[in-house]
């Protein structure tokens, strides 16, 4: 397993954990809580795509 697939894996992890805990949150604790955590799951997958992209932001 290349570092570029290690880091894809870990980024689509980091975002699939990130959408369970929301769906935990909404149904067991808060929905307001659990909304805000659901909202992570785009800004994840973004960074992931960001640094992978291999171009540099200014």
């Amino acid at each position: 397993m290349t570092v570029v697939q290690k880091s894809k894996a870990l980024f689509g992890l980091a975002a699939f954990l990130s959408f369970v805990v929301s769906v935990y949150v909404w149904f067991r604790i808060d929905k307001d809580s659990g909304l805000f955590i659901g909202l992570w799951v785009p800004s994840i997958l973004s960074l992931g795509t960001l640094m992978l992209s291999g171009r540099r932001v200014s």
